[in-house]
Order: C-alpha cells, then sequence, then structure tokens
C-alpha cells in the first residue's frame, strides 16, 4: 500500500530535487504528487511499497540533518561578514511594499479587535 513519506508543501525546489535524487540513487520506488491547479491538493513524495518507509525516512532524516548543518553554516559565515538580509536591509530596498505590509497588517488587527474593543459600549 502505498505510503506519504515527504511533503512538498512550503519546501524549496532544490531541496525537493534533492530529495527525488537521493531516492533514486539509492532505489526507492516512489512517485509524486502535485497540488493540482486550484492548490487544495497535497504535494508529497510517496512510497509504492510500506515496507521501503523505515530506510527511506533513514535517508530523507539525514540528508535534512545535512542541509541543516549546511544551510545553518552558510548563514553564519554571512552574518560575521556582515552581509545577511535583515528587515533594515528589506525596508531599504522596498520601503513603500513593507509600509503597505504593515498598514494592511495593522488594518487587520484593528478588524479583527475592534468588536471586542467596543463590546461594553
Amino acid at each position: 500500500m502505498a505510503v506519504r513519506l515527504f511533503k512538498l508543501s512550503n519546501v524549496p525546489d532544490d531541496e525537493a530535487e534533492d530529495v527525488r535524487l537521493l531516492l533514486s540513487e539509492h532505489e526507492v520506488s516512489f512517485y509524486e504528487t502535485h497540488a493540482g491547479g486550484f492548490g487544495i491538493g497535497t504535494p508529497a513524495i510517496w512510497l509504492h511499497d510500506d515496507e521501503q518507509f523505515e530506510r527511506a525516512s533513514a535517508l530523507i532524516d539525514s540528508y535534512q540533518k545535512q542541509r541543516y548543518e549546511e544551510k545553518h553554516a552558510e548563514y553564519e559565515s554571512l552574518r560575521e561578514e556582515g552581509r545577511h538580509t535583515t528587515f533594515l536591509d528589506i525596508f531599504k530596498q522596498h520601503p513603500v511594499l513593507v509600509i503597505v505590509f504593515l498598514l494592511v497588517s495593522l488594518f487587520i488587527l484593528y478588524a479583527s479587535l475592534s468588536p471586542f474593543l467596543n463590546f461594553g459600549k
């Protein structure tokens, strides 16, 4: 019976491609589902044979640990060099967009809380 191995929601394309390549290299039989035209499906990698689940999970776990260490080291080196992206950098690059997002967020917060703030009046 098929079993879901790896959800692809919010997974970077390079990570998804690495997982596909890793499974192919280790001859794990899998298939992939997509979110569909309306985006309501579950994008994931599924195994044809659930007996391969433990081995495939171990492969992905070790890959993700390695990826985390690499990305964390990359971030730390950028931070030490002063080249990592901060909120101030984003504000300098796109000030209007940041202000619009902040105003929209404040409006949503106001619209959500105003019924409770005016409840006793």
